[in-house]
């Protein structure tokens, strides 16, 4: 028993060590009812932006990619630039993400990220952050093309998961689809309860 208890306890050791070595972004995830993760990255017009900038203001946080068929689904229908105008113009922030590395599946260079921006009409208040380092990626936990978070004035994550209830690409869908982001973001902005806070997200794998 002496054995399998000093086994154990240099195991243990050795787990406590890794979690202490590795980034705490492999760990991190923004979380519903939690703070959100802090964040400092640069959007392809050169500005930055970082969580302390929206203190006190609404914030959505959404991740792209151009060639992913499930963003394609909400970007060729109009869904995601109409979400975007709707709430924007409630004074709601919206950060649109891109955290494929160099070398990887949609990675866009700023140039690139610029036309990309105009050619989908994106309705964000930037054109696109660009995460190559996936720093900002991993520390909020997104998975997928799109997976969309919401924050409150007070900096806490009330919504974390997919845009709506269908994980199809077929943008038919969408009208027979309950929106999660819009749902949440519609009560939040009343001061009522999210309904459903959190969900699993569906699309493309983001290429870190």
């Amino acid at each position: 028993m002496r054995v399998i208890f000093n086994f154990s306890s240099s195991l243990l050791i050795k787990v406590v060590v890794l979690c202490l070595i590795l980034p705490g972004a492999v760990w991190a995830a923004a979380v519903p009812g939690q703070k959100a993760p802090e964040f400092s990255v640069m959007d392809a017009a050169g500005n930055s932006h970082s969580l302390s900038d929206y203190a006190g203001q609404w914030l959505v946080i959404e991740w792209f990619n151009k060639d992913c068929p499930y963003v394609r689904k909400h970007y060729g229908s109009g869904n995601m630039q109409s979400l975007q105008k709707k709430y924007t113009e409630q004074k709601v922030n919206w950060l649109t993400v891109i955290s494929s590395a160099q070398g990887k599946q949609g990675y866009l260079d700023p140039a690139q990220a610029i036309d990309v921006a105009e050619s989908h009409n994106l309705g964000a208040s930037v054109p696109f952050l660009l995460d190559t380092s996936g720093v900002m990626g991993r520390a909020y936990g997104a998975k997928t093309t799109p997976h969309m978070f919401i924050i409150n004035p007070q900096g806490e994550v009330v919504y974390a998961g997919a845009i709506d209830d269908n994980d199809s690409a077929n943008p038919a869908v969408i009208k027979t689809s309950h929106n999660y982001v819009s749902a949440a973001l519609d009560a939040s902005l009343k001061g009522l309860a999210v309904p459903k806070a959190t969900s699993r997200a569906y699309g493309c794998s983001v290429k870190y």
